[in-house]
């Protein structure tokens, strides 16, 4: 009875760390842009493809507005620069890899 390995790191499934250190390796960019009526737009770049939607949904949520997921990017609807950076921080993202411009 042997343990799956895993494709990437050729360790065991049980002892994979792939996911972590690809989480710590990105460096994520969030930033404000005025769109339609001079309203500002919160973007966040630099979340995986396979995480994204959950983490838009949970940032909607605590952030009380309205946003999306699109072309990689979450936008959320306002200024909401450091507390989307204080969220990611709780959600287990090293403040050392979030930018905010």
């Amino acid at each position: 009875m042997s343990e799956e390995i895993c494709p990437v790191c050729g360790l065991p499934k049980s002892l994979c760390a792939c996911k972590v250190i690809e989480r710590e390796a990105k460096v994520i960019k969030i930033y404000t842009v005025l769109k339609k009526y001079r309203k500002p737009m919160t973007i966040v770049e630099g979340i995986d493809e396979k995480s994204g939607k959950s983490i838009s949904k949970e940032l909607k949520r605590k952030l009380a507005c309205g946003g999306t997921w699109k072309n990689g990017k979450i936008e959320l609807q306002g200024d909401h620069r450091p507390r989307v950076k204080q969220l990611l921080k709780e959600m287990g993202y090293d403040e050392d890899q979030i930018e905010i411009s």
